[in-house]
Order: structure tokens, then C-alpha cells, then sequence
């Protein structure tokens, strides 16, 4: 075999792996053995598969894949027949990440834009404001500065506003430890006042919002998908308040809204405990309200937003005025006392310096 015969053939075998693996990953995803980004990950880190079969999928061009598959299902058989989610979505004109749209979503920003942590897409009426500060999207000061700046922009001018993740693995992990610990306790009393007053306006505003978690939501990230109206999640989403491991409390609002949506009982465990939930258990709790597959999540949020975007502004504002009456701001101050004391504490310092070195905190309660 000459060495072009030889090269052609380790072609067609990559070929032939790669357009197989994406069969076999979509027909996991139509049986509902997996939700999308648990397959994404499975391939990645047991298969070797860099990146996984979707992403790979949605930067070539879904419509590309699909060609390929049915030229591979003529030459080689059944096998490689192209799944029915595949045609589903090109049908859709979800072709992937040229779309904004396929497996995942993707930021389609608007032009002009200089914010380095959160970027805005306008679709009419509609707003989406992606969290992109990867992996992780923290709340840092400068994301929380950037969403206050592009809150005040879009409030009350857009009917209806989705907040989303620009990467897959998570909606937001929270507060910026390492950046809380730089700052002065007046400092930190800025940042707290002005982060309640960005959900606070959320809440109060006649623009409705919209939490869009399609993974991990902790800490801070569950605060803020608390402060929108309504939250849907991803089959893979989970939601949690870990700041007890630390030996802190919740500081944008946890010990008040967390309650007020779950319950008594389930917040003081969830705060106390500080084990996350997955999406369907935080369904039943009611802390979101619907859980749909990760490749419809983005697509299921809009249509909300575009639902209620058509609502009466006037209306929508006076009921969600008269929904969040009642003792929250003063909760919120004792919160912001608490966190205060907390956060202050040995204790505190302690469990921050052990997160930080990765090791087992050791409390004293002091």
C-alpha cells in the first residue's frame, strides 16, 4: 500500500468514527438515556473525544453533518442513518453555532459592545444577556458593575429579558471568592448594597426576566436566577447555596427568596446543609419552574420571553409590585447584617483560605 493509500484509509477510518460516534450520541439523547451536555462530557473524558460529539457537530454546521451522514448512510448501510433530533434541528434552521443555535447555544451579541463579562442580544422586543466570564462566570464586582450598567439600559425598554450562559458547563458559580477577600469591609458593603439593588430593580421592573440555567447555578448564580421571574432549567442544571462550607451565609439574597419559594424547611436545609439539587428536584420544590432537555432550553425560554413580552407593561409591573409586597427588604437587611458578621468571622477566613488551598476547613466558632 503506497503511503497516499495509507493516509486515505486512516481518513476514512476517522470519518467513519467520528459521523458513528454522532449517531450514537444523538440516539442516547432521543431515548433519554442522557441529557445533552452528560453525553457531551461522557465522550469528552471517556472516549477522548475533544471537543465532544454536539460540540464538534454544531461548529461544523449541523445541515454539513447531516449531508455527510446520509452519503455515509448510502455507502456504508444502516448504521450510519442520520438520527431524527439531527433532521429536527436543521428543519428548525438550528444549524448550530453559524445559527446561534443547535445543540447548544450561542452568542449572537449586538455590534458595539465593549463589556468584557456579560454581552447583550436583542430579538426584538426581547433581550438576552449572556453571562461570559468562562468557565465559570463568577459574580466578580466587574460582572456585577457591567450587569448593573446593562440592566439600566435594557429596563423598561425591552418587554422581556433571558438571562443565559455562554458556555455549557455552567450558569454562574457564584460570588468571586478570591476577589470578596481583596476587598475592604467597606468595599464589600458597596458591592453587596449595589448587587441588591441590580435584583431588587429586576424585581420591581416592568421588563420581565427570565433565568435560563443550563448547568451548574451556585451561590451567587441561584440568587440571581432567584431575582428573575421565572426560572427553567436544563435537564442537567443544578442549583445550590454552598456557602455554609465556607462558614458564610448567602449575600444576594438566599436566606430570603429561597424560602419564599421552596419553603421554609427546604431553604433552612439547602442553606444549612449546602448540598446542591438537580433540576427535577428543584421542580418539585418549586424553585424553577419547568425542566426541559438541554437542547431545547434556550428555545423553550424564548418562547416564554416572546409570551410574555406581548403581556400589558402596565399590568405586568403592578402585579409584580404587588407579588414581591411585603417584608423582603427588611429581610434582606438583616441579611446584609448577617453576611456582615459572617463574613467577618474566623471562621470565615478560614473556610475561604481552605477553599482556596483545597483542603478541609476546621471551624472553631469564632
Amino acid at each position: 500500500m503506497s503511503t497516499a493509500d495509507g493516509q486515505g484509509a486512516k481518513e476514512t477510518l476517522l470519518k467513519r468514527f467520528s459521523l458513528k460516534a454522532m449517531v450514537e450520541a444523538c440516539l442516547v439523547l432521543e431515548e433519554g438515556e442522557a441529557a445533552a451536555k452528560d453525553i457531551e462530557v461522557g465522550m469528552m473524558m471517556g472516549a477522548g473525544i475533544l471537543p465532544g460529539p454536539f460540540t464538534r457537530a454544531d461548529e461544523q454546521g449541523l445541515d454539513s453533518v447531516l449531508e455527510a451522514l446520509e452519503g455515509a448512510h448510502a455507502e456504508w448501510g444502516d448504521g450510519f442513518q442520520p438520527p431524527s433530533i439531527l433532521r429536527r434541528l436543521v428543519a428548525q434552521g438550528r444549524l448550530g453555532k453559524k445559527s446561534g443555535q443547535g445543540f447548544f447555544a450561542y452568542p449572537r451579541a449586538d455590534g458595539g459592545q465593549s463589556r468584557e463579562t456579560v454581552l447583550l442580544e436583542t430579538r426584538g422586543e426581547v433581550g438576552i444577556v449572556w453571562l461570559n466570564r468562562p468557565p465559570a462566570n463568577p459574580l466578580s464586582p466587574q460582572m456585577i458593575g457591567e450587569l448593573t450598567e446593562l440592566w439600566n439600559e435594557v429596563d423598561g425598554s425591552l418587554r422581556a429579558v433571558v438571562f443565559a450562559s455562554s458556555n455549557i458547563f455552567t450558569f454562574s458559580a457564584g460570588a468571586d471568592i478570591k476577589e470578596f477577600t481583596k476587598m475592604s469591609p467597606g468595599e464589600g458593603k458597596e458591592l453587596i448594597d449595589a448587587c441588591h439593588a441590580l435584583l431588587r430593580s429586576m424585581e420591581r421592573s416592568s421588563t420581565v426576566t427570565i433565568a435560563s440555567v443550563n448547568a451548574i447555578a451556585f451561590g451567587g448564580g441561584c440568587e440571581l436566577a432567584m431575582a428573575c421571574d421565572f426560572r427553567l432549567a436544563a435537564e442537567s442544571a443544578t442549583f445550590g447555596q454552598p456557602e455554609i462550607n465556607l462558614g458564610i451565609i448567602p449575600g444576594f439574597g438566599g436566606t430570603q427568596r429561597l424560602p419564599r419559594l421552596v419553603g421554609e424547611a427546604k431553604a433552612l436545609e439547602m442553606n444549612l446543609v449546602g448540598d446542591p439539587i438537580g433540576a427535577y428536584e428543584a421542580l418539585e420544590a418549586g424553585l424553577v419552574n419547568r425542566v426541559v432537555p438541554d437542547h431545547e432550553l434556550l428555545d423553550t425560554s424564548l418562547r416564554w420571553a416572546r409570551k410574555l413580552a406581548a403581556q400589558a407593561p402596565i399590568a405586568v409591573e403592578q402585579i409584580k409590585r404587588v407579588s414581591a409586597a411585603g417584608d423582603l427588604d427588611e429581610g434582606i437587611e438583616a441579611e446584609k447584617q448577617g453576611f456582615a458578621t459572617a463574613f467577618g468571622s474566623e471562621d470565615a477566613k478560614e473556610g475561604i483560605g481552605a477553599f482556596l488551598e483545597k483542603r478541609q476547613a476546621r471551624f472553631e466558632g469564632k
